[in-house]
């Protein structure tokens, strides 16, 4: 099969998907929603960056990973140590043994702060520490793992042990990180009160252009060169391996941008919600984030970020009716998605709603007779497999569908989360 060389950043139905994305995001739930909803939707939509991490790390790169709320959660971290030393100044905790410290610090009896704590002290460096200390964490874990060629359950299960190694970490030092409470009472940024009904409307519009910008990366890695070879080293590793490529850097590097984007996540979190604790590093929340993912779609970058709306709503309001029966309808809710469609919501899109939709929407255009339809394909040299969602239409089409007799070749492309041959995705 020849492959065709003008794949392109985004295709029309996924223009239109980004489009129909920000039109939802950015005027119909502002509209719609009281600030108090508001603000809980931007909390949701942080999560969105984990479960957008994960398709590229999951759904392209075959890395299942169980451990991204520690990257979630030292991103809200070096976020809540900066707006923790701006809220600790001397003036305001004046009435503590030893002012101008985190009140958890003093509590503990500690009259110093730390020298890791002082640079927190300066926003640039807690921009920066949000961004490359999760990223070289994540850099640590992957060179001592796939450098070794440590895949699949392994890596999970080592992902999950990480996770809960580093809850234990925080809640033991508890002097240094707040403990079981985590970081609390986070007032202002700069001086500006993000706890202010205002402050959550500008940052619920921030996070939302932020997980368009991460949105927008992956879009264009998943089209790239990069892209394909993802899908191929997930599929077929070794052939990948024997074609010349270290395989290692590959999943270090995806590894690592999915540890970036939850740690960009964690700290618009810290932002929105105002505190960070070791509830969100955990096994427990890191399992939740790969079940946002998936209900997706893995494979879907829009789908994860539906996903994660759909399953955070859900939680909402079922947690609200039957607290304790939560986690069982969690874990039934992933089952399903495995078992009934494992390619998530956007695989029940792409097989019973769009087909549905009008031509300029799916960009297909249908220049051709349906009883030439094959015979087309053969004489173009393309391969009437690649072409299925097409070849369905052929019964669909009535006479008042018009059909023109035309050169199919460039005409018709397959969908852009459909494998070709070789784990090639194209549009």
């Amino acid at each position: 099969m020849r492959q065709r060389s003008n794949i392109r950043f985004m295709s029309r139905q996924e223009v239109l998907g980004y489009v129909m994305l920000a039109v939802i995001l950015l005027a119909i739930i502002p509209l719609s929603l009281d600030v108090f909803r508001l603000n809980l939707i931007g909390k949701y939509l942080t999560y969105a960056f984990v479960a957008l991490g994960l398709v590229l790390c999951w759904g392209y790169g075959g890395i299942l990973s169980l451990g991204q709320g520690v990257f979630f959660g030292l991103g809200g971290y070096c976020m809540a140590m900066f707006l923790k030393l701006e809220a600790s100044d001397p003036e305001s905790t004046k009435i503590q043994s030893t002012p101008g410290i985190p009140d958890f610090m003093d509590w503990n009896q500690i009259t110093e702060l730390p020298w890791w704590w002082e640079p927190f002290r300066q926003l640039p460096f807690a921009l920066s520490a949000i961004v490359l200390l999760p990223t070289l964490f994540a850099f640590i874990i992957g060179v001592a793992m796939f450098k070794r060629r440590v895949g699949g359950v392994y890596f999970a299960i080592i992902t999950q042990a990480i996770a809960a190694i580093m809850t234990i970490l925080i809640i033991g030092q508890q002097g240094y990180t707040g403990g079981v409470n985590g970081i609390t009472d986070l007032r202002t940024l700069l001086g500006w009160d993000i706890r202010s009904d205002s402050a959550k409307v500008i940052l619920y519009y921030v996070c939302s252009a932020a997980l368009f910008i991460c949105l927008l990366l992956s879009q264009f890695i998943r089209y790239k060169k990069l892209g394909r070879i993802l899908v191929a080293m997930r599929d077929r590793e070794d052939r990948v391996r024997f074609s010349g490529y270290d395989v290692a850097n590959f999943k270090i590097f995806v590894f690592c941008l999915s540890a970036m984007f939850s740690a960009i996540g964690g700290a618009m979190f810290t932002l929105q919600v105002g505190f960070m604790s070791p509830s969100f590093v955990g096994i427990v929340p890191s399992i939740e984030m790969v079940i946002y993912c998936a209900v997706g779609g893995r494979l879907s970058l829009l789908g994860a970020v539906y996903g994660t709306l759909l399953v955070n709503w859900a939680k909402t309001i079922f947690s609200e009716t039957f607290p304790e029966l939560w986690l069982f309808a969690m874990g039934a809710l992933f089952i399903a998605v495995v078992m009934a469609f494992p390619n998530g919501l956007a695989s029940l899109f792409k097989r019973y709603i769009e087909p549905k939709l009008p031509a300029w929407y799916t960009g297909k255009t249908i220049d051709f007779e349906p009883e030439t339809l094959r015979t087309s394909l053969l004489k173009a040299g393309e391969d009437e497999n690649m072409y299925p969602d097409v070849l369905a239409l052929e019964g669909n089409i009535t006479a008042s569908q018009p059909a023109r007799k035309t050169d199919i070749t460039g005409k018709v492309a397959p969908h852009s989360d459909e494998k070709l041959d070789g784990g090639v995705y194209v549009d």
